[in-house]
């Protein structure tokens, strides 16, 4: 049975920061998690060293990052075109295909040994699409998911149905990296240079582009308080604030 001090996670807002220190940072605690993990085999239960979850918020400068299994043919523009918009391109070793990160877009990166909640990819999927889906809900935002398409979307099943969140993971030893990017006061231009997940038939959007206006400064941070409310409501979690 999990403990209450199993399911607590360390809160983290790393405010603008370059993907690939990010990332490395997370491989970093995934490798404490795992490493924790590996010397627990050698002790008897009662020993187990407890292993730490972590959740980070980050802003992204412009990148355009490749999923392990996505096609680079859906990245659209060339080294020149990046240059041009300041952007750069990164190939990553998360699940999904090629996505944009960049001002404006609040990005949520959970590394949490699953051991600690549920070992299972499959939910752990659903329970992030349902923390933004409650998330956007306090905009008047109906979220909802695709069948076969990770995420969340609006106005599903219907010709402008439109993704608001992506998301792409990896998992090793149950502990997760990588994790969902929500549209807020993006700049929607920088989705015109790749095939948005691979799929050509449907659009992106922001609560920005929703709401017919840019949000402010303490709605954004409404959104992430709004975000750190609903991870701890839907994975029955402790947040603790670093």
């Amino acid at each position: 049975m999990n403990t209450n001090q199993n399911k607590a996670v360390e809160f983290e807002d790393l405010g603008i920061k370059e993907y690939q220190p990010a990332w490395d940072y997370q491989e970093q605690l995934m490798k404490a998690i795992i490493d924790t993990k590996i010397k627990n085999r050698d002790l008897p239960s009662e020993q187990h060293i407890t292993t730490s979850n972590h959740l980070l918020l980050v802003e992204h400068p412009h990148v355009y990052t490749l999923g392990k299994s996505g096609h680079e043919e859906n990245m659209l523009a060339g080294i020149d075109k990046l240059k041009e918009i300041e952007a750069t391109y990164v190939k990553t070793n998360r699940g999904g295909d090629i996505t944009y990160h960049g001002y404006g877009q609040i990005v949520g990166y959970p590394v949490l040994d699953l051991e600690n909640f549920f070992t299972d990819i499959h939910l752990y999927m659903r329970n992030l699409e349902e923390v933004i889906i409650r998330t956007i809900g306090e905009f008047g935002l109906k979220g909802e998911r695709s069948q076969g398409e990770t995420g969340v979307w609006l106005d599903v099943g219907k010709p402008y149905a439109r993704k608001i969140c992506a998301m792409g993971v990896k998992a090793s030893r149950w502990v997760t990296l990588h994790g969902f990017a929500l549209n807020v006061n993006t700049d929607m231009r920088y989705f015109e240079y790749i095939i948005p997940c691979g799929i050509k038939d449907k659009q992106v959007t922001s609560l920005q582009r929703e709401l017919e206006r840019e949000l402010t400064p303490e709605e954004v941070e409404s959104v992430k308080t709004n975000i750190r409310k609903h991870f701890a409501d839907v994975f029955q979690a402790e947040l603790i604030y670093k």
